[in-house]
């Protein structure tokens, strides 16, 4: 018989997401840019370091003003001009955002800055140019909300009820580009109360899917693009390498549509394609550097010869790190990759590649945290995977305190300790087939999807420096709690109908077990419901975490529990995911190995 603890409802045990909200945002400035080997191949864009520097002032002009441009590329002159109204505020942030999807927006960080907060103000004074126009409305919120800055959904009310709305807006009830916009603004939800959100996606996804079915879609859009934003939360599942190369190949020179009849000039959109193709040979550049990097890492700590360990090639973990980290931030991203492998290791380790004795000799091992110990490896396995362990992180632990200017290497050996005995005691219960309470299952699986050893060493690296207080905190537990639970979760809805044939314990299954000793199908649905409702509550608790300035923990670092967690969300998808292997192959290659296909001119 269940526990009274395990009939709890799961959002209970795991708590409720904080509803203090932040007194202001600031938006993120750039973090990134791509300095790398330009690669041979795909559409020949590559620039010379001059005309990178001229195409680039170019694009900058459009931002700023198409309609004065300077004799000269004076980059002093055009940092201390101020953002012109002659280009209306839909058209400049329909630029940011093509800027964005093309992977180049960090090139720009200045005047997206500047556009931003003239948009942000506009919708704090109410001005109906904005708050009145449902496609630049939409997008300044989604734009701001994402960039940090406190903007509430209510800028939004007006546009909440399909049914109320006033005669100058009703003409976009068929404009497709403006649905979809209203559409994605309605994803990026960061607290629990936003119902003008949940009604906005409602109806408009509805109008959607109508104008989708009924081939009723504008002309200025396409049925992929839809189709792919019906099904995909915007936010949460976008792999930014691997849509910036789908925009670069379908990117259309001869022009990018703005509001009404308002175009970008060609030359501006041979501009921006010419930028993002560089910088896309030479993000590319920098994965097959990590993959090689990788290989030799893998072959030195002798990986290969782990019979147990699972078949997944190493070019996978690259395509993951690619949306964790941007491509100069390579120290980070290789450190993510290491642990990732090395923890995917672990757990088919504890699962069934070792006996009893082995697994205790190995937390042995890292508890000590000292190869010089004495200590004698009961197997091969054994020391082969603790010195991959050991040696990996000690390598990472001292170019992180260089970068940090301080000791890292006890949290990042105490996180590896916390999984090794979740992954223990999971073990245990397998081997003596002991079912947890809901309580205990949770307090070890949000430990045994093994992201603080992911996480805690590459977060050493990327830049910022990161005080102990900082990583010991509320903000670090709490973004690591989320990211774990989403993941956590997602990974037992897409495995739970194999786990349960093969009696493995799973949230799904003891939530079903909640009325009684049998699992009926009525009982999975109403579980999977529930466990759905909490992913979407540590989801959107995440997000509000990530873009949130209330913290003390620098943003580029958070962002890697989001971005982390986008990667997850694709993994463990049930539709079009990677959970398919051809779907994942195909991902992999465009990424990291196949160069651009030719764009329509």
């Amino acid at each position: 018989m269940m526990s009274t603890t395990a009939s709890l409802p799961l959002a209970r045990l795991l708590g409720r997401a904080a509803e203090t909200r932040p007194q202001r945002f600031q938006p993120v400035r750039a973090q990134r840019r791509v300095c790398a080997k330009v690669v041979s191949g795909g559409v020949d864009m590559a620039l010379e370091p001059k005309n990178t520097r001229e195409v680039e002032n170019r694009i900058r002009q459009e931002l700023l003003d198409p309609k004065q441009l300077p004799s000269s590329y004076d980059t002093a002159w055009l940092g201390n001009k101020f953002v012109s109204s002659a280009l209306d505020i839909n058209s400049q942030l329909c630029l940011v955002d093509t800027l964005e999807n093309m992977g180049i927006s960090s090139h720009f960080s200045c005047e997206i800055n500047s556009i931003l907060d003239m948009a942000y103000r506009s919708l704090l004074q109410n001005d109906g140019n904005i708050t009145m126009d449902m496609e630049t409305c939409a997008m300044a919120f989604r734009l701001l909300r994402m960039h940090g800055y406190d903007i509430s959904s209510d800028v939004l009310s007006h546009f909440a009820e399909e049914s109320r709305f006033h005669d100058s807006v009703e003409a976009h009830l068929n404009d497709s580009k403006a649905l979809l916009e209203l559409y994605r603004a309605s994803l990026v939800r960061i607290l629990e109360d936003e119902g003008t959100l949940e009604k906005i996606g409602a109806w408009s996804g509805k109008l959607l899917k109508q104008q989708l079915c009924s081939n009723r879609l504008s002309r200025s859009i396409s049925p992929k693009e839809v189709e792919y934003a019906l099904k995909t939360p915007f936010y949460s599942a976008t792999l930014e390498p691997l849509q910036h190369k789908m925009n670069i190949e379908r990117f259309n020179t001869k022009g990018i549509q703005m509001q009404k009849s308002s175009y970008l000039a060609c030359y501006a959109t041979e501009d921006i394609l010419a930028l993002a193709t560089e910088d896309f040979h030479a993000a590319q550049s920098i994965y097959q550097q990590q993959l090689h990097h990788i290989e030799t890492w893998a072959k030195e700590f002798g990986l290969d010869k782990l019979k147990y360990a699972r078949v997944m090639s190493w070019d996978v973990f690259v395509f993951m790190a690619s949306t964790v980290f941007p491509p100069e931030q390579y120290d980070a991203s290789i450190a993510w990759i290491q642990n990732s492998i090395l923890t995917v290791i672990a757990d088919d380790f504890f699962d069934d590649g070792g006996s009893i004795e082995e697994l205790k000799n190995f937390i042995d091992l890292i508890e000590r945290w000292d190869a010089d110990a004495g200590i004698e490896f009961c197997s091969e396995d054994v020391e082969i995977l603790f010195r991959a362990v050991y040696d990996t992180n000690n390598q990472i632990a001292a170019k992180g305190a260089v970068v940090q200017n301080r000791r890292v290497v006890d949290h990042i050996a105490q996180v590896w300790l916390a999984l090794v005995r979740a992954y223990m005691v999971e073990a245990d219960w397998a081997r003596t087939r002991h079912v947890p309470t809901m309580e205990e299952y949770m307090a070890v699986a949000e430990v045994s999807i093994a992201l603080g050893p992911v996480v805690a060493p590459s977060i050493y690296l990327v830049g910022p420096e990161i005080s102990e207080d900082m990583v010991r905190g509320p903000e670090y537990k709490d973004l690591l709690r989320h990211m774990s639970i989403t993941i956590r979760l997602l990974n037992d809805i897409r495995t739970h109908k194999k786990e349960m044939s093969e009696g493995c314990i799973n949230s799904i299954r003891m939530c079903a077990l909640r009325d009684g000793p049998e699992v009926s199908p009525a009982s999975i649905e109403a579980a999977e419901r529930e466990i759905r409702g909490v992913i979407a509550d540590s989801r959107r608790e995440l997000l509000r975490l990530v873009v949130s300035e209330a913290g003390v923990l620098p943003r580029p670092c958070r962002d890697i529990f989001w971005n982390s967690h986008k990667i997850a969300h694709h993994f463990y998808a049930e539709r079009d995911g990677f959970s398919r292997p051809k779907n994942l192959i195909a991902a992999v290659n465009a990424v990291v190995h196949e160069p651009l296909r030719g764009t329509p001119s």
